[in-house]
């Protein structure tokens, strides 16, 4: 692994933060409820939960109570994860989508079974040092005296009325004075700190088993809505082993499929196949190379990454380096291409980190999917219900069909960095798609070129758009950049900036010889990286 250069080189708002203690979220409110917690003596992962439960008040336009959630840790021994994405209610079948060329994204009918407090249930049980209810105070008092809306936040809010603006339950929650808070605005929510208190007193078990998760079967019932309580009792997260990839000798940690986390580590098994030393970090060379890498590793995932239970593939065989190289050498170096999935053989989300000083490492994802979410929120609740089923193909024989009791195809991808079985990093890039190519480009600008994590962060992007087929583009990317991806026949989409498109990351970086942590956070974002 390089020694990192302090070069700033890019435009940024932020400098790493060193200390022992660190905790980095996408918005500054939450990472001092953290903060707070590793102060009274908790540890990283109590630090981790406050931080989840206070951003899905301050930062409601991404994630909420109703959210689905994954994590990886270093436990100071071993690496772990915790998958707690939800299963498809029972009685989502496929007749319901009938005629359909896609799922729906706003409705009832793109609701799945939430996950995110059986994540901070379940972390808490095997890792938790401070009381449950104690790492709710952050959050219940943002939600009942009220917060200062932060500047980007209040441009989400605003951004998602067109949306949701025909989902009555999210108007009236969420717009009670018939529009978004402008930055600075004061926000309550009381109905939210009622039910945070509730799941803080129960240890979560009123959620999925108790007066909230009545609340949720009773006003499905009501309007049309699959969940039902018996979805909400039979949930449970599962701890699971992380896949890697080892790309020139540093290994990319991601949870396994139904996530998309697999792309990132394709990606890079795909790039490791091409010398970049000796060319330009933000050159043309380097981006075309890297999209080309990222548009192979989405063909496959879109073919065959579901629930794992109904994949043909398995990761291991998607991973299989030398089916990696055989993908790399469709690559032309001057020329874009549009390819197909190959045939592997045996062989608008939250992110924050946080680390503490006896080593204990958390990195952790929590999103409502496309912004708000479903739209569906349960009134007297402040339950937002995220829009996961959206993740489904209505593709009749699919792995992914949409079906009862089933995961969706999931976005959300938390990741790990370790070298020689020693950890390194907790790193994450939030943003749907962008996730996995955004893991794969700052992680590939810190192993290949020794960037900082703060320069890997601010450096410009680009994105492989799912829905136009276009390459989007940072405006502060090079001019020469530009032209040498469009004389090469990639179809680019210039966006103006403050742009939403290209993710939100946030890394701790531990060095190896121990002491502080370096904590980075995103310039594209209200979030920061803060410790003591």
């Amino acid at each position: 692994m390089p020694s990192f250069t302090y070069d700033f080189p890019y435009s940024t708002k932020k400098l790493p933060v060193f200390a022992e203690n660190v905790v980095s979220t996408s918005q500054h409110l939450a990472s001092t409820a953290g903060l707070r917690m590793l102060a009274k003596g908790g540890n990283a992962v109590d630090a981790a939960i406050a931080s989840a439960a206070a951003i899905t008040v301050v930062e409601p336009t991404m994630n909420g109570i109703g959210a689905d959630a994954f994590c990886i840790l270093w436990d100071g021994k071993q690496l772990v994860g915790l998958n707690a994405h939800g299963h498809s209610p029972a009685l989502m079948t496929p007749d319901k989508y009938a005629g359909l060329d896609k799922m729906p994204h706003v409705g009832w009918g793109c609701v799945t079974t939430p996950g995110a407090v059986s994540l901070w249930m379940e972390l808490h049980r095997r890792y938790g040092k401070l009381p449950f209810a104690d790492l709710f105070e952050p959050a219940i008092k943002y939600a009942h005296d009220g917060f200062r809306v932060s500047y980007m936040v209040a441009h989400q809010w605003n951004r998602a009325i067109d949306r949701l603006k025909g989902q009555e339950s999210w108007v009236k929650a969420f717009l009670p004075n018939g529009r978004a808070p402008q930055p600075g605005e004061l926000w309550k929510f009381p109905d939210q700190a009622k039910t945070l208190t509730k799941i803080a007193e129960s240890k979560g078990e009123a959620f999925y088993r108790g007066e909230l998760a009545e609340a949720m079967d009773k006003y499905a019932r009501e309007t049309g809505g699959m969940l039902r309580k018996e979805d909400l009792a039979a949930h449970k997260p599962d701890w699971v082993d992380p896949i890697g990839l080892a790309y020139r000798g540093t290994t990319l940690h991601e949870i396994p499929p139904s996530g998309q986390g697999i792309a990132a580590c394709m990606a890079l098994g795909i790039l490791e196949n091409f010398e970049l030393a000796g060319l330009d970090c933000d050159g043309p060379e380097v981006a075309h190379l890297r999209i080309e890498a990222m548009k192979l590793a989405f063909a496959d995932i879109y073919r065959y990454v579901a629930d794992p239970r109904f994949m043909e593939v398995t990761p291991a065989q998607m991973l299989d380096k030398a089916y990696l190289k055989s993908r790399a050498k469709l690559i032309d170096p001057k020329k874009a291409k549009d390819f197909g999935p190959g045939t592997p053989k045996d062989g608008g989300t939250i992110y924050l980190g946080t680390a503490d000083a006896s080593g204990m490492m958390v990195s952790l994802i929590q999103s409502n999917y496309t912004g708000f979410g479903s739209g569906i929120v349960v009134p007297g609740t402040g339950i937002a219900l995220q829009n996961r089923g959206t993740g489904f193909v209505t593709t009749k024989g699919h792995p992914n069909e949409v079906g009862p009791n089933k995961r969706p195809f999931h976005t959300i991808i938390p990741a790990f960095i370790t070298k020689d079985g020693r950890p390194v990093a907790t790193f994450g890039l939030m943003g749907g798609a962008m996730q996995p190519q955004g893991h794969m480009q700052v992680f590939s600008r810190m192993i290949d070129y020794g960037q900082n994590p703060q320069a890997a962060i601010d450096a410009p992007r680009w994105r492989v758009h799912e829905t136009d087929g276009t390459v989007w583009t940072e405006e502060h990317m090079p001019q020469g950049t530009l032209d040498g991806l469009e004389s090469r026949g990639h179809r680019l989409t210039r966006t103006k900036m403050p742009s939403f498109d290209f993710g939100s990351s946030q890394i701790i970086w531990r060095f190896p010889e121990g002491g502080a942590y370096l904590g980075a956070s995103e310039s594209r974002r209200d979030g920061a990286a803060v410790g003591f």
